[in-house]
Formats: C-alpha cells, sequence, structure tokens
C-alpha cells in the first residue's frame, strides 16, 4: 500500500515538473534581433571564426578570461568571441560602459592592442528586450 502512494506522489511530481519546464523555454532568446541585424550587415559572426589553432587558441583564452571574472553579469559572460587571423570582433550585449570596457581589456591583453573590434553595446538592467 504504502508503494502506491509512493509512486503515486513520484508521478505527481514528475507530471507537475514536465507541465512547468515548457514554460521557462517559451521565450525567444534575448538577443535574436541583433542576431539577425549582424548577418545583414556582414558583420563578423561566430560561425565565420576560423578553425586554425592560433584562432582557436586567441578564442579560448579570452573566454576563460571573461567566464572567470565573477564581477561581469550573465550578459558579460555570454558575449560572442570572434577570431579570423589574429583579429578579435567582440558582439553583444552587456549591462555597463565600464562591463563593455573590461571585457575589451580582456581581449586586447590576449590578442594584442589595435587587434580588437569592440562591437559590444550596453544594454541597461531596466530594459528587458
Amino acid at each position: 500500500m504504502w508503494k502506491r502512494r509512493l509512486y503515486t506522489a513520484i508521478g505527481a511530481c514528475g507530471l507537475l515538473f514536465s507541465l512547468s519546464v515548457p514554460v521557462a523555454f517559451a521565450q525567444a532568446p534575448d538577443n535574436t534581433g541583433v542576431n539577425k541585424s549582424q548577418r545583414a550587415n556582414g558583420e563578423p559572426t561566430a560561425d565565420q571564426a576560423k578553425n586554425q589553432k592560433s584562432d582557436r587558441e586567441i578564442m579560448q583564452e579570452i573566454r576563460k578570461s571573461v567566464t572567470s571574472d565573477k564581477s561581469l553579469s550573465s550578459y558579460g559572460h555570454n558575449v560572442k568571441v570572434i577570431s579570423q587571423q589574429g583579429m578579435v570582433t567582440l558582439e553583444g550585449p552587456v549591462r555597463s560602459d565600464d562591463e563593455r570596457k573590461n571585457i575589451e581589456a580582456k581581449a586586447s591583453s590576449v590578442a594584442g592592442d589595435g587587434h580588437v573590434t569592440n562591437h559590444l553595446t550596453v544594454k541597461p538592467e531596466n530594459e528587458s528586450k
């Protein structure tokens, strides 16, 4: 008898979980419009990054530096880092101008001064889309 109650309780929890999960994923990605405009303007996109070892290493080192900085927002942690022949392009939204400059400095320390194009945009906390 107690097994039946346990299975019923587990089943009910699973049903509640399965009903609530799709709602969390129903919202479209936040920067979809930005991604489309970048493609339309011919700006570098992540899929255009070369697969050369030096470019991969540059992107990896910048990404590690950015993601390990706990002072950055989730937007800052998720910026696009694109390297083509040693030239780095940064794209995506960040929460402040300081965050924008911080990420650019991290990229410049890896790629070198004059090798970073900063296309990061500031998206304040109170702006939803």
